[in-house]
């Protein structure tokens, strides 16, 4: 297999991006991103530490007032251009997500770029209408307007499972708003983040408004979170981390968005299309190889179709083929490391001794031996309040449980911490509104599992997080409102001052 990606020259200059300068890290501590296919080396770099996060919060300020004063119609100019100079670049974008990721081609160039270029456009759009409420005199004596203003230094932490899309998803609403950003990419995942902050100094959006820092998250990613200069913390990570980056934001009273863990239900009532609810929980446990915080994790299937739904995707799953990420005949590649196969296989070995492994449930032989690759796997019989239902698993692992009633259906769906999202299958209106209605969680599809769009947000629920990614609803996350209210009287001594001054 080859990775088709030549990191190390692309790379020569550093893994960080500060000021709109390639830099090494200075943390003194190695690291190698691996191709998660084969094993190889991709790239051996140095780790940001701390001084290099003060760094990029000191360019990130030093860029701030000019890109914070710069006109709705400066932004999106640039952010037009931005958005242009990703699509130019969408083929070396697509092989470096690949390589790094194991992410079949067909999944990189036909979702993880197109998506970003669109989101890149989406904001560039959304930069303009950037409104308060209108002004009026809501005292007879004042004029009262509202003013959005950007908030600051933002300090972002992306995942490693869309790394390119992540990064969008952080920066463009911050900086569309005017804030500047400091990103702070998984070190398993760097190269396209940092090809994405090159695409924007390409496109002539100021130096310092995106820097890119590639550390660990024990030191350089702390180090941002708690940094006094950072005005806000946008966080997407696991539930148990981001528990710990809201107890350091705390400290310094910041603005924080989480988006964290999920186990996102797939609810299929007796009247659902079985053959449609049969490939949408194939294609929606298995994107991204499970590492999807939507994945579908849970199927609750009603119990007429209980049978024939168990069947049907374990057939399906059995066709699904996996392989070199760079072959289009793709359809599943590697987990995003060996660590990570291992762990997803301990959920599976630890479920047989309370529940059925269908199909699946091994790592592969053969050529593929050396990737982190791990089979589709279908579990039944477990109960609900088993690990292997309760728990994130982010795998290409599917359990179903049968229910009976719609009160009991809707009920499991809810049962666990997470409300990330949901989907609901069936042919009555009526069912599926009031699932929709009742099911806790950001997003809930009906008779499909996993599209988005840069106009909708993306959002949870209860351990899943707060504040929204994507949309113009992202703007609440990345802007303040300041109240300015002017005196229309010119008259010295107010009414109101009588609480103040005796009368004469």
């Amino acid at each position: 297999m080859s990775q088709r990606f030549d990191a190390t020259e692309r790379f020569a200059e550093g893994a960080q991006c500060i000021g709109g300068r390639p830099r090494h890290g200075t943390s003194g501590r190695e690291h190698t991103v691996i191709d998660p296919a084969t094993g190889d080396e991709l790239l051996g770099y140095e780790l940001a530490g701390p001084a290099d996060v003060d760094a990029a919060v000191a360019a990130a300020e030093r860029a701030l007032p000019e890109w914070s004063r710069a006109t709705p119609g400066e932004r999106s100019d640039a952010m037009h251009r931005f958005a242009g100079v990703l699509a130019d670049r969408a083929g070396d974008l697509a092989r470096a997500e690949s390589a790094q990721c194991g992410k079949p081609i067909r999944l990189t160039t036909e979702f993880d770029v197109p998506g970003t270029v669109d989101n890149t456009a989406f904001f560039a759009g959304a930069a303009r209408h950037l409104e308060g409420r209108s002004a009026g005199e809501y005292s007879a004596d004042h004029t009262s307007y509202v003013r959005r203003e950007p908030i600051g230094v933002v300090g972002s932490i992306a995942p490693w499972n869309y790394p390119l899309q992540m990064a969008a998803w952080k920066v463009l609403p911050a900086i569309a708003a005017g804030n500047t950003v400091v990103l702070k990419p998984a070190e398993l995942t760097p190269l396209t983040s940092l090809m994405f902050a090159r695409a924007a100094s390409d496109a002539g959006i100021p130096d310092g408004v995106v820097n890119v820092v590639s550390g660990a998250g024990q030191d350089a990613g702390e180090h941002l979170v708690g940094h006094p200069s950072v005005a806000m913390t946008s966080f997407t990570g696991s539930t148990p981390v981001g528990r710990r980056v809201a107890e350091i934001a705390t400290r310094t009273v910041k603005r924080l968005h989480l988006e964290l863990g999920g186990k996102a239900p797939f609810v299929v009532f007796d009247d659902a299309d079985l053959e449609a609810a049969v490939h949408g929980a194939v294609a929606g446990s298995l994107i991204n190889t499970g590492q999807d915080c939507t994945a579908a994790t849970r199927a609750y299937v009603q119990r007429p179709l209980y049978e024939a739904f168990v069947a049907g995707v374990a057939d399906l799953l059995a066709g699904v083929r996996l392989g070199d990420p760079f072959d289009p005949r793709t359809d599943l590649g590697p987990l995003i490391s060996h660590a990570q196969r291992d762990r997803v296989a301990g959920f599976v070995e630890r479920a047989r001794a309370y529940a059925t492994v269908v199909t699946g449930g091994r790592a592969p032989g053969g050529d593929l031996a050396r990737g982190a690759y791990y089979l589709p796997t279908l579990v039944t019989g477990a109960a609900q309040d088993s690990e292997i239902v309760q728990a994130e698993i982010f795998g290409p692992v599917l359990v179903v449980l049968p229910f009976d009633g719609d009160d009991e259906g809707i009920a499991l769906a809810n049962d666990t911490p997470y409300g990330l999202a949901a989907s609901v299958w069936s042919r009555d209106v009526y069912r599926t509104g009031r699932a929709t209605r009742e099911i806790k969680a950001g997003c809930v599809w009906v008779n499909d599992h996993i599209p988005i769009v840069s106009e909708m947000p993306h959002g949870g629920f209860k351990a899943s997080g707060h504040g929204k990614d994507m949309s113009a609803y992202s703007f609440e996350e990345y802007t303040q409102l300041k109240h300015v209210m002017s005196d229309n009287t010119a008259i010295a001594r107010k009414a109101w001052h009588r609480t103040v001054f005796a009368a004469d």
